[in-house]
């Protein structure tokens, strides 16, 4: 019986990994800028789960202090995508999947002084590892050279929100943290607009398509992903959901490829410097799951 629960926990992860690797997809097919994109991301996000929390009667069951607090991370998790989607519109979604993935040389460099431990020599060697397959990528191609700068920085924020997160995690639920981050981003990318006097982001009408994708994006890319993932949680190993999330560039890249076709095919450097880079990505998981 076990088994069987066990087999549908594992699938249910491996569709959530799917899902997640429509993201990119989706940030390319809408069509608006973008900051706009984000701004209707994180608001869409913000009210499904806003109403989520509400049928549980858990929406306002929070500290003033950790309120504050992830608001402030929400600062992070809004750089961060409007880094992502801008790599995308200026690149591909190859390029900024791939950049994603760096993310673990980030982690190797920041996570030990941030939980205050000693660094560990093989994260720096694979950190290494991953520079070098991106100088390799970049020395052979430098047509979106942009998109690199991009995808590396939302590599950056994403590692840092993520460690912040870390924090409140076990003592705050995902979609409440999750909730409060898109507040902050509606905030944040609101004010911007009302500073620089554009309010095209509330008069632009937006395309069937687009506002379609959008709501994939917020609700289920987003919203949904992180419920599902905190219950998924409860039944697998903390390595079997990170070994399963570690597969999410490859899911990019492959959606990439059918959906757009010859605008996502690379020269066969990208490919031989990305194949590197996953790699790592799940030598060093496994290698943190021995240890």
């Amino acid at each position: 019986m076990y088994s069987i629960i066990a087999k549908h926990r594992i699938l249910s992860l491996h569709i959530l990994v799917l899902i997640l690797g429509l993201t990119g997809v989706l940030g390319k097919l809408i069509t608006l800028e973008a900051i706009h994109l984000v701004w209707w991301r994180m608001l869409i996000a913000f009210v499904g789960l806003a109403i989520f929390l509400a049928v549980k009667k858990e929406l306002f069951k929070i500290k003033k202090r950790d309120f504050l607090n992830i608001l402030g991370i929400g600062v992070i998790v809004t750089l961060h995508w409007l880094c992502f989607f801008q790599s995308i519109k200026v690149s591909n979604v190859s390029i900024a999947v791939v950049c994603l993935a760096t993310s673990s040389l980030f982690a190797a460099l920041i996570e030990p002084l941030f939980f205050k431990r000693k660094i560990s020599l093989h994260e720096i060697i694979m950190g290494i590892i991953v520079i070098i397959a991106l100088a390799y990528i970049l020395g052979t191609d430098k047509t979106f050279l942009s998109g690199y700068i991009y995808g590396i920085l939302a590599a950056f924020l994403g590692t840092l929100f993520t460690l912040f997160n870390a924090k409140y995690i076990k003592k705050i639920g995902a979609a409440k943290i999750t909730m409060i981050e898109m507040l902050a981003g509606v905030l944040i990318i609101s004010s911007i607009f009302i500073i620089n006097q554009d309010f095209s982001v509330f008069n632009t009408k937006i395309g069937t398509n687009d506002l379609i994708y959008l709501i994939i994006l917020g609700i289920i890319c987003t919203a949904m992903v992180f419920v599902w993932m905190t219950e998924i949680v409860r039944y697998i190993t903390p390595y079997s959901l990170i070994m399963a999330i570690n597969l999410e560039p490859i899911y990019s890249i492959l959606f990439a490829l059918i959906i757009f076709g010859d605008s996502e095919l690379m020269n066969t450097s990208f490919y031989i410097g990305s194949s590197v880079i996953i790699l790592v990505i799940f030598l060093e998981s496994y290698i943190k799951n021995k240890y």
